[in-house]
């Protein structure tokens, strides 16, 4: 076997295969072999017959087709190990020449695993984030526990800010109810901002029973891009007016939202050190991303287009999961009514999918480097934990025990533990 190696790029390669005529006679044995077993031969059983005798009853067209097609598969994958290539997938092959008997040639094209020339991770050019809580986010969450604990009484009055309200609602553009512009008996608290501007104000002064017309426009930056700037009306009643009221926020309030605060000090101290705890999470996280990001940054990593693919239709259905989870139809429709075009979202989210790519080349390659790998114990305690999540669900504790579903987990933990050497050596 004689192979020419061609560069198409830093993915994909093309290598020319000659096979002589001793490769095909190893080749046109076992295809003999083959065929035979499903040949009739008088005085013989079916499949019975010896090779030689079998082969004057074989038509020659079939045995040279069997020839070939085991030639290819017996040299392919050798051609690209000659050359220390291996491809992503079988490789495309297009038989050039072929003489039974005497040689063949073809040409295999293959997306490969490319070469990757990792950047100094060492020094990598990030700097992790300090939490840094402040007193209006500590205080918004007394707000929400304080609103929590608020009494509401319902009152025969007009609806001023602060209220609660009861109300019925039909958005309107151009006469047409619009998709998401209809509810019934919502509660909705007056200045909260919750609606877009003029509805919230709209409904001040209206007594329960009250049914008028609110005159709005959205916003031009809206997500939903055929309400952007749109002219709209809400069709409106008024069913209840709640007056609502407050519990003051002292010691005693704090000992009934938490009994194991004594002061309205420690529960502060409390939701400061929660807060403070999820911010370090978000920015633990945060900074692992970056990394990666700077990673791929100071690295030559090409990504083949068929993994990129692969990472497109990973997208693409958890996006058409997320839309029909919305009582959307498809991703074409939900990328539509976010303002956008299927064009436009396939540019950017190609551009994920690539980073996705050559994030996950880049940390297989570090952990190769590094000699980093999950443990055979850190992989049972994960399954052990994770049977017993699924305790409830035989089929997914079944297929803990499937040997593609452990290697998966031994990748992920070593991605994990890759990650955490990298915090360790650039923080």
């Amino acid at each position: 076997m004689k192979t020419k190696f061609k560069k198409i790029s830093d993915t994909r390669v093309e290598i020319t295969v000659t096979l002589d005529k001793k490769d095909l006679a190893e080749s046109e044995k076992k295809a003999l072999e083959k065929l035979a077993k499903e040949v009739r031969v008088e005085g013989f059983r079916k499949g019975k017959a010896p090779a030689d005798v079998a082969k004057k009853f074989i038509p020659e067209n079939d045995l040279n087709a069997e020839t070939i097609d085991l030639a290819i598969r017996a040299s392919v994958i050798p051609a690209f190990r000659e050359h220390e290539k291996m491809p992503l997938v079988v490789p495309n092959v297009n038989v050039t020449k072929y003489v039974p008997g005497e040689m063949a040639e073809y040409i295999a094209t293959a997306d490969i695993i490319p070469d990757v020339k990792l950047g100094d991770y060492k020094k990598l050019k990030v700097k992790k984030e300090k939490a840094n809580i402040s007193d209006a986010q500590v205080n918004e969450v007394l707000e929400n526990l304080t609103n929590s604990f608020a009494e509401k009484k319902a009152v025969k009055r007009k609806a001023k800010l602060t209220d609660e309200v009861v109300i019925d609602f039909i958005g309107k553009k151009d006469g047409k109810a619009f998709d998401g512009g209809t509810a019934k008996d919502y509660k909705l608290v007056l200045g909260s901002k919750t609606f877009i501007p003029g509805f919230e104000d709209g409904i001040v002064g209206h007594e329960p029973g009250d049914k008028f017309d609110l005159k709005l426009t959205f916003p031009k930056d809206y997500g939903v891009k055929d309400l952007a700037g749109a002219k709209v009306v809400f069709e409106t009643l008024l069913k209840q007016v709640n007056e609502v009221k407050k519990p003051a926020l002292d010691d005693k309030l704090a000992k009934k939202i938490a009994p194991e605060f004594k002061t309205l000090k420690d529960l502060k101290a409390d939701i400061k050190k929660n807060l403070e705890m999820q911010d370090e999470h978000r920015l633990n996280e945060k900074f692992k991303d970056d990394l990666i990001n700077e990673l791929i940054k100071v690295s030559n990593i090409p990504a083949p287009d068929i993994l990129i693919e692969d990472q497109m239709k990973v997208i693409r259905d958890d996006m058409t999961r997320n839309a029909m989870s919305r009582g959307l139809s498809s991703l074409e429709e939900f990328v539509e009514k976010s303002g956008e075009t299927m064009e436009n979202w396939e540019k950017e989210a190609r551009k994920v999918a690539e980073t996705r790519v050559k994030a996950s080349m880049a940390l297989q390659n570090l952990a190769l480097k590094e000699k980093i790998t999950a443990t055979d114990e850190e992989v049972n305690a994960k399954i052990a934990e994770l049977k017993d999540v699924y305790k409830n669900s035989p089929e997914a504790v079944k297929s803990l025990k499937d040997p593609n579903v452990k290697m998966d987990i031994k990748n992920r933990l070593t991605i994990e533990k890759v990650l955490d050497y990298l915090v360790k050596i650039n923080s």
